[in-house]
């Protein structure tokens, strides 16, 4: 008798706990203007995923700061300051932005600054504890710009 109702008692508790899972409340997913700009980005047009960031003005959000220091980077013609200062704001919220360290860190190449190029990739390899793309990308760009000097 006691192992029915105990079976019972794990069955009752093992099919209510499956049930909670399902009735979970969906993850936070990425808000539209950054759903948005990254599509944008993605098309490569850049000057609509800067339209689309300075709409959504989240000036709070490291992702938004970065996004936006790309974007500014890659139209044409580029605006490196204002990339730069999109990148700092970034890095001044969240110090191990990844995609802002290495962003940066190919701004400081294009500006022929290897030194800040590599201070940030030093950084990256600090966020990255077991490597990531990005750490392995700005050393890439890092060691081409050392082979065309």
């Amino acid at each position: 008798m006691k192992k029915i109702l105990l079976v019972t008692l794990l069955f009752l508790l093992t099919n209510g706990l499956s049930q909670a899972a399902d009735t979970a409340p969906p993850t936070k997913s990425d808000p539209t203007w950054l759903t948005q700009a990254r599509a944008s980005i993605k098309s490569e047009k850049y000057n609509q995923a800067i339209q689309e960031l300075q709409a959504a003005n989240e000036t709070s959000s490291a992702d938004w700061n970065n996004l936006l220091g790309y974007s500014l980077r890659k139209k044409q013609p580029p605006d490196l300051v204002g990339a730069e200062k999109y990148y700092q704001a970034a890095l001044k919220i969240d110090p191990n932005h990844r995609g802002a360290l290495e962003y940066y860190g190919k701004l400081k190449l294009i500006n022929n600054d290897l030194p800040g190029a590599e201070v940030l990739l030093a950084r990256l390899d600090k966020a990255c504890t077991f490597g990531c793309e990005e750490y392995s990308d700005l050393k890439e760009a890092v060691q081409k710009y050392k082979s065309k000097k």
